[in-house]
Parts: structure tokens; C-alpha cells; sequence
């Protein structure tokens, strides 16, 4: 029998997965690709994390077991198409963006504990749950990936996954451990966006 996956609530999972769809939509719609480059990247930037960590720990693949998940992508490739750039440009995707990344990297790692993989890997796992979907949108686009930025970004994926392991190994209750996980990872992403913080960089040969 398949482990029972952590529950998330269904309006929710899918408001996340399309804001990392129009993340990835807008990517092809500011390079005037053509429709099918639109919904081909909000349906890659909305799925790609959750099914490679579904992959790797050995899971039936969400969203293909899913009847809404991809008609949802889909619908928010029309949205992009037919409406300005300029109009999805600003402040409230990229925070929409910083909440969906936390939530979903919580969301991975708990996951993939339920599936049996040790703490330091199902962690891992959250990671790769809400930051891989932005990395295949930002190669395809031919743009620097968020992994070659010293924005704080794929460190506040980490930061939640790493305090949902730690409340689960504490034993602390489910709705504590979601509540910590994203608001930590929530904050330090949104400190990033406010102060542009970021990591330091190396010195190379200096």
C-alpha cells in the first residue's frame, strides 16, 4: 500500500501550482513564444518540482493523477496569452511566488517522509519540490537559473524544508510544524525581495 501523502488543501495546492505556472507562462509570453511555448512552460514551471520528488521517492506522479492540476495550467497559459505583460509585472507575483515556494517545499519534505525517505533527503526533497519547476523555466528561457544568483531564494526552500524535518523529529503537532516551516521560509524569502538580500559570493583568484 502506498503511505498516506500529507494533506494539503486542494484550493491551495492548486493557487500554488498557478502561480508557479504564470511564473512560467510570463517567462515565454515576455519572449513573444508562440501558445503552445506558453502552456508548455506554465505547465513545466507548475509541476516540474512536485514530479521530480515524486520520481525519486518512488511515488505515483501528482498531477498526472490529478484531474485539475494540468487543465489549471493550462487555463493560466490563456490568462498569460491573452493579457499584457506589464500587467502580471511587479511586487505582488514575486510575494505570491515566496509564499508558494514555501509552502511547497514544506509540503516535499513532508511528503517524502511519509514515503520513508531519512530526514536529510526528504528534506532535500522539499528543496527540489518548490525550486526545480523556476530552474527548467529559467534554462529553457535561456536565462541565469535562481541556482547561479546569490539571492536568497533556493536558502528559503531550504530554511522551510529544513524546519519541517526539525518539527517532525520533534514530534510537534502538523499544523505547528506547516505553520513554523512557512513562516520562516516565507520571511526570509520576503526579506529578500525587501532588502535584496542575498549570499556572499567567492572571491574567485582575489
Amino acid at each position: 500500500m502506498n503511505p498516506i501523502a500529507p494533506a494539503l488543501p486542494p484550493a491551495l495546492d492548486l493557487v500554488g501550482v498557478a502561480v508557479f505556472a504564470l511564473s512560467g507562462a510570463l517567462a515565454a509570453a515576455s519572449m513573444r513564444q508562440t501558445f503552445v511555448t506558453v502552456a508548455f512552460f506554465a505547465l513545466i514551471t507548475g509541476v516540474g518540482g512536485g514530479s521530480l520528488r515524486d520520481l525519486l521517492i518512488g511515488a505515483p506522479v501528482f498531477w498526472v493523477h490529478d484531474p485539475f492540476v494540468a487543465p489549471v495550467c493550462l487555463a493560466v497559459a490563456l490568462v498569460a496569452w491573452f493579457t499584457p505583460v506589464r500587467w502580471w509585472q511587479g511586487a505582488l507575483l514575486e510575494w505570491a511566488d515566496a509564499l508558494g515556494l514555501a509552502v511547497y517545499s514544506v509540503f516535499g519534505t513532508i511528503k517524502a517522509l511519509s514515503w520513508g525517505v531519512p530526514p536529510v533527503p526528504a528534506m532535500l526533497m522539499g528543496v527540489v519540490t518548490g525550486c526545480t519547476g523556476g530552474i527548467i523555466r529559467d534554462v529553457l528561457a535561456g536565462q541565469p537559473s535562481i541556482l547561479m544568483r546569490p539571492e536568497l531564494y533556493v536558502t528559503a526552500a531550504a530554511l522551510a524544508a529544513g524546519l519541517a524535518g526539525a518539527g517532525i523529529a520533534l514530534g510537534l503537532s502538523p499544523a505547528l510544524t506547516w505553520a513554523l516551516a512557512v513562516a520562516g521560509g516565507f520571511a526570509l524569502r520576503g526579506a529578500a525581495i525587501h532588502w535584496s538580500l542575498g549570499l556572499p559570493t567567492h572571491r574567485g583568484d582575489g
